[in-house]
């Protein structure tokens, strides 16, 4: 990954003067950056700035030349200072299966971001009202509540501000990868308990907001077939820039079909060498009869 460009040599002196000042400009350099997350020491910062001036070379280079830093973490002070924030394992509890919050640089995550595209092209950038996007499967464990997390960092990382809805209320699982509470959620929202204070940030991770299942009610379908849902996400729809609804299986309830309905578009998840083709169709036949707009589908491999 390219590096920044060759920053001037700050004096360390200087920049805890600046810290002490709420009225400066934080330094956004990767020294600073890396010394106040405690991955490089003043000292260390010294040497690398030695070896910069010495070499004629960037901060990064030297680092690195000298075993300092590792790629990873000139990796990670980028992303701060180009406001792309991604996770450290062991510092985060948040789930690990968000690899596009932990792995941002790899294949895999790349098409995620291939995939966000997309999706920018083929509804949410066809009209200001395309805000809603359900993620919908035939069968469980086919990764719909992956990839639903997953696309939804990968959007808030574009700078979108991005919300992600759990209406699996049967099978929820967003509030364990985000490690959000639940006990307020979609189902007290619906249920006229709650309003929208439910809605959730993710503090770890810019513009992103999550609102949970909630408690499980003994009526799920009835709730999500109300009108109330459709309202819900009309208020939402001018807050944030793109909404991606998690639903349950399609084999197992009509609340995908009823969720995608409101939403006005779904994108169909299907999970090589374990989900049954003619499910697949069953669905998407389901969904046209609905009337709702299916913007494509995916093959997803982990």
């Amino acid at each position: 990954m390219n590096q920044n460009p060759p920053v001037q040599p700050y004096i360390v002196s200087d920049m805890r003067d600046k810290a002490s000042s709420s009225s400066s400009v934080p330094d956004r350099s990767i020294g600073a950056i890396l010394i106040k997350v405690g991955r490089l020491s003043v000292a260390d910062a010294e040497r690398v700035m030695r070896h910069q001036v010495e070499r004629n070379v960037r901060f990064g280079d030297a680092a690195l030349a000298l075993g300092v830093l590792t790629e990873a973490d000139i990796e990670f002070a980028l992303s701060r200072q180009y406001d792309y924030p991604y996770l450290l394992r062991g510092e985060s509890a948040i789930s690990e299966s968000v690899v596009a919050a932990y792995e941002p640089f790899t294949a895999r995550v790349e098409s995620l971001r291939a995939l966000r595209n997309q999706l920018m092209w083929r509804w949410f950038e066809t009209g200001e009202e395309r805000r809603a996007l359900a993620i919908t499967g035939a069968e469980r464990g086919d990764g719909r509540s992956f990839l639903a997390a997953n696309l939804a960092v990968v959007f808030s990382q574009q700078g979108q501000r991005t919300l992600l809805i759990d209406a699996d209320m049967r099978h929820p699982t967003q509030h364990d990868i985000f490690s959000l509470e639940n006990r307020v959620g979609l189902s007290s929202v619906l249920s006229g308990r709650n309003g929208l204070e439910a809605v959730q940030r993710v503090p770890s991770l810019l513009d992103l907001s999550v609102l949970t299942a909630g408690a499980p009610p003994p009526n799920p379908s009835e709730l999500l077939g109300r009108p109330m849902l459709g309202q819900v996400l009309r208020e939402l729809a001018p807050r944030y820039d793109v909404i991606l609804i998690d639903t349950p299986a399609g084999d197992e309830c009509s609340d995908a079909q009823m969720v995608a309905g409101r939403a006005g578009a779904a994108v169909v998840v299907a999970r090589q060498d374990v989900t049954h083709v003619d499910k697949v169709h069953d669905l998407i036949g389901s969904l046209n009869e609905a009337r709702v707009h299916v913007v494509g589908s995916v093959l997803n491999h982990f």
